[in-house]
C-alpha cells in the first residue's frame, strides 16, 4: 500500500511521483496486468469530495505535473496508464446523473489544464467520468473528446468509467472506444442501431482501430516487460513517499523533534488499525499493520498506550476510558493523540457531510491537551480537516495523511528528527466548510453550477483575502530558510527566474519554493495570483542553493473565449517567489509584450 495521491502530492517531488509509478508498474508486471487505472487528476473544488484522497491538488499545474511524471514512470516499464476522470468530476453527489455546469474559460483554465499537461506523457488510455458537463454526458461528449484528441494530442483509447455509459450508440458516435464493463444489452442496441442506419460507421471504424491498436500495443509491450525492482526497493519508494508527504502544521516552542528520553503517551483509534481511503482505489496491506507505538518505541523506550477512541467510523466514534487516559496524561512529558478519517468516511460513491472530526475525537483532544504538559495531534486523513475548535489547545499538529503501510515508520522518524519534515499542502485547509466559496454555489438534483468560476481553492481565499486555517503550499520544517537574489532574465514570455535559498539552521532540510504570477492591471477578471512553477531542493545546514525556474506564454495567459485560444495582455506582471501562497519571499515586476 503506497501513499495516496494526496500524500504523494504533498511531497511536491515530481521525481518521486515518477519513481512511484515505476514501482507500481513492477507490481503490475508481477500480476500480469496490462493497464493501470491511474492517475486521477480531478480538481479538489470542494473539501467534502469522497475521492479527494485519490486526486493530487486544487491546482491544475500540480495535478498535471504529478500525473505526467507518474504516467512516464508507469509506461517506461511497458505498462499502460489510464488518465482519469475526464472531466469535471469534482464531487460524488449523484455522480451518474448530475451535470457540472461550468463556463468555457473556467473549464479550460481549471478543469482541463491538468489533463492537457498529463497528456504530454502519452497515456495509453483516458477514462471518461460518470457526470455530464453542461448537460452532455461525458461518455457522449464529442466536443470535449475533440479537445482531448485534437488539441491535447491524445491518440489512445477512451474508455468509460464502470457503468458510465447510458446510451452506447450516442457514446460510440461521440468517440468512446470501450465501454466498461461489458454490457450485453448495449451490444444488442449497437447491432440494432447498425441495422437502422443510426451508427456513424466512420466512428465505428475509428473506435475499432483504436481498440485493435491498444490490443496490439499491450501484446507488444508485454514482451518487453521485466521486473527490475525488488520488493524491498519498492517498499523504500513507499516509505520515501510517506516521509516526504508528512506535513508539519504546527510546532509551538519547537516541541518537535521529541527528546528520546521523553515519557510519552499515545492514544487514538489509528493505534489499533490502518487508515486509508475506501472504494475502488483502496489497497490492502502487504505486511501486517505496525502502529505508532511500536515504531516510536524504537527511538523512545518510554512509550505507553492508553485507550480513548478505539473504533472510529469517521463521523462517529466509540470512546473508551477517557478519564483514565487523562490521569495517565498528567504524568507524561508528551501526549500524542492520533485521529483522522478512515475508509468509511472518505470513500468513492459518497461525500463527507462535514469536515470536522467526530465529537469523541474532539473531546479526547481537548481533555488530554488540558491535562498534559505537551500535546501532539497526528491526523490520518485524505482531505482537509476543520481543526478550528481544538488547534489552539495543542502544541503541535502533524499531518500523516494516508501514508500507506509504512506511514508509522515515517512518522516515528519525523517525530524524533531522524527525518526533517518537508511536505507542504496542495489544498487549502479552510477555517470551516462554510468559508469555501464553491459550497454556496447552486446545486439541485440535476445541476452543479460552478458559480465561483476561476476562484477555486487558494484562488478564492487569496483574492478575497479571506483567512484560512492553513494556506495552499504551507508546511513547516525543522530548518529555517532564507530567500534572496531574485533575477528574471529572458525575452517576451520566455523567462528564466533564479534565486537563492539559504538554510540558516544546523539541520539539513528540503524546501519547496513556489512561483506565482500576478497581473498588475488585468483587463479581464483573474485570480490575484496563480501558481506557475515550483521546485523542491535539498539545502544543507548553513549552505545556499541556487534555484532556477522557467516560464513561458502560458504562465501569463488566460483563455479567451472570443479568440478560442490562450491570450496574453501586454503589461506589467509581478513574479512572486513564495514559501506558501500567503508568504511572499521575493518579488519582481516584469513587462510583457504580446
Amino acid at each position: 500500500a503506497y501513499p495516496s495521491s494526496q500524500t504523494l502530492s504533498f511531497t511536491w517531488n515530481v521525481k518521486l511521483a515518477r519513481q512511484t509509478g515505476t514501482a507500481i508498474a513492477n507490481d503490475c508486471i508481477e500480476r500480469d496486468m496490462d493497464i493501470l487505472l491511474a492517475p486521477g487528476v480531478n480538481i479538489k473544488r470542494l473539501p467534502i469530495c469522497g475521492r479527494n484522497f485519490e486526486y493530487y491538488a486544487e491546482d491544475p499545474l500540480i495535478g498535471g505535473e504529478f500525473a505526467r511524471e507518474y504516467i512516464l514512470g508507469v509506461q517506461e516499464k511497458h505498462v499502460g496508464a489510464c488518465l482519469k476522470h475526464f472531466c469535471a468530476n469534482n464531487i460524488e453527489y449523484a455522480r451518474n446523473w448530475i451535470s457540472s455546469d461550468v463556463d468555457e474559460r473556467t473549464l479550460r483554465e481549471i478543469y482541463l489544464t491538468a489533463f492537457e499537461i498529463a497528456c504530454k506523457a502519452k497515456p495509453w488510455t483516458v477514462m471518461c467520468a460518470y457526470n455530464s458537463v453542461n448537460d452532455v454526458r461525458m461518455s457522449e461528449n464529442k466536443k470535449l473528446y475533440n479537445v482531448l484528441r485534437k488539441e491535447f494530442g491524445f491518440d489512445g483509447a477512451i474508455i468509460s468509467d464502470w457503468g458510465a455509459v447510458v446510451d452506447r450508440v450516442a457514446s460510440l458516435n461521440a468517440g468512446l472506444d470501450l465501454e466498461m464493463p461489458a454490457n450485453e444489452q448495449h451490444d444488442k442496441q449497437l447491432l440494432e442501431a447498425y441495422r437502422n442506419g443510426e451508427l456513424d460507421l466512420s466512428k465505428v471504424d475509428e473506435c475499432a482501430n483504436r481498440m485493435l491498436s491498444l490490443a496490439e500495443k499491450c501484446a507488444r509491450e508485454k514482451s518487453l516487460q521485466k521486473v527490475d525492482m525488488t520488493v524491498a526497493e519498492r517498499e523504500r519508494i513507499a516509505l520515501l513517499g510517506a516521509e516526504e508527504g508528512i506535513v508539519l502544521l504546527k510546532n509551538n516552542g519547537n516541541l518537535l523533534p521529541l527528546e528520546q528520553s521523553n515519557d510519552i503517551l499515545v492514544t487514538g483509534a489509528p493505534l489499533n488499525y490502518y487508515y486509508f481511503g475506501g472504494g475502488s482505489s483502496q489497497v490492502k496491506l502487504r505486511n501486517p499493520y505496525v502502529n505508532l507505538q511500536k515504531t516510536l518505541s524504537k527511538y523512545c523506550p518510554k512509550v505507553t498506550y492508553f485507550e480513548t477512541v478505539f473504533y472510529d467510523k469517521g463521523h462517529s466514534s466509540a470512546l473508551g476510558n477517557l478519564s483514565g487516559c487523562v490521569a495517565v496524561a498528567k504524568t507524561k512529558d508528551v501526549s500524542i493523540v492520533c485521529v483522522g478519517n478512515n475508509d468509511v468516511c472518505e470513500a468513492e460513491g459518497h461525500d463527507r457531510q462535514h469536515i470536522a472530526l467526530s465529537r469523541e475525537n474532539i473531546d479526547t483532544i481537548k481533555a488530554i491537551a488540558k491535562n498534559s504538559k505537551k500535546t501532539v495531534v497526528i491526523v490520518y486523513a485524505g482531505s482537509a480537516i476543520d481543526m478550528s475548535n481544538w488547534i489552539d489547545d495543542v502544541d503541535a499538529v502533524v499531518w500523516a495523511g494516508y501514508g500507506g503501510e509504512f506511514v508509522n515508520y515515517a512518522l516515528a522518524d519525523v517525530l524524533v528528527g531522524k527525518v526533517n519534515p518537508s511536505g507542504k499542502l496542495t489544498e487549502t485547509f479552510p477555517l470551516s466548510l462554510d468559508n469555501v466559496s464553491a459550497i454556496h454555489s447552486y446545486r439541485d438534483e440535476s445541476k452543479l453550477v460552478y458559480e465561483e468560476k476561476l476562484n477555486v481553492g487558494y484562488r478564492y481565499f487569496d483574492t478575497a483575502k479571506k483567512p484560512v486555517l492553513f494556506p495552499f503550499g504551507y508546511g513547516l520544517s525543522y530548518s529555517v530558510f532564507k530567500y534572496a537574489n531574485l533575477k528574471v532574465e529572458g525575452n517576451g514570455c520566455d523567462l528564466t527566474v533564479t534565486f537563492e535559498i539559504e538554510n540558516l539552521s544546523s539541520a539539513d532540510g528540503k524546501e519547496i519554493a513556489q512561483l506565482y504570477v500576478h497581473e498588475c492591471k488585468p483587463t479581464v477578471e483573474r485570480p490575484y495570483k496563480e501558481l506557475k512553477a515550483f521546485c523542491k531542493v535539498d539545502v544543507p545546514a548553513h549552505k545556499k542553493v541556487k534555484c532556477s525556474l522557467k516560464l513561458d506564454k502560458r504562465a501569463f495567459a488566460y483563455y479567451s473565449v472570443e479568440q478560442k485560444d490562450w491570450a496574453v495582455n501586454a503589461g506589467k506582471f509581478e513574479i512572486q517567489i513564495c514559501s506558501n501562497v500567503e508568504n511572499v519571499e521575493l518579488t519582481q515586476i516584469v513587462k510583457i509584450s504580446k
